[in-house]
């Protein structure tokens, strides 16, 4: 398998790429430079224009956008939740939305179950999961960050507490 070249940001023309946009797929570097791109409209390529060849994994549409503004009303709404208990602060980043099988796509009620769960509440307290979750999240290689996550013990336990609530609200 031969990696791809690195794209440069097709809006600053001076930095590596790590983002497409996802709804022209015009790659851009830091969240700056997608507010500039997103400035004027843009659309979804037309399938002449795209290279299925030069995807590694095939992207799903997620065609439920409903479910994803929903999930972002749960998310926002856990944040609100608990930013009147902590003031943490929060760091935004960019970074679409890429989907290799819509079955990992999680439903309205597993975000809920999720959000509400006091033991994962409980388990988010932990300074050093927390750390670890902002190193997969900020990484530009988040699958070895998560890789290299799961070999610790409390890491683990946090993500069975996840995927218990997740199949206990099937």
């Amino acid at each position: 398998m031969c990696p791809r070249a690195a794209q440069t940001c097709e809006i600053c023309k001076n930095v590596v790429s790590k983002y497409k946009c996802p709804s022209c797929l015009l790659p851009y570097c830091s969240l700056a430079c997608f507010k500039t791109h997103k400035e004027t409209p843009c659309a979804k390529p037309s399938s002449t224009e795209e290279n299925p060849a030069a995807s590694p994994a095939k992207e799903v549409p997620v065609e439920r956008s409903v479910v994803v503004e929903e999930a972002n009303d749960v998310v926002e709404k856990t944040q609100h939740k608990a930013s009147a208990a902590s003031p943490a602060k929060e760091i935004p980043v960019a970074r679409p939305l890429h989907v290799e099988e819509e079955k990992f796509v999680l439903e309205k009620a597993q975000l809920e179950a999720i959000a509400s769960s006091s033991e994962i509440r409980e388990a988010l307290k932990d300074e050093a999961l927390q750390k670890l979750i902002y190193n997969i999240d900020s990484s530009s290689n988040p699958l070895q960050e998560l890789d290299e996550a799961m070999r610790v013990e409390a890491f683990r336990e946090f993500t069975d507490k996840i995927l218990s609530n997740i199949s206990k609200s099937k």
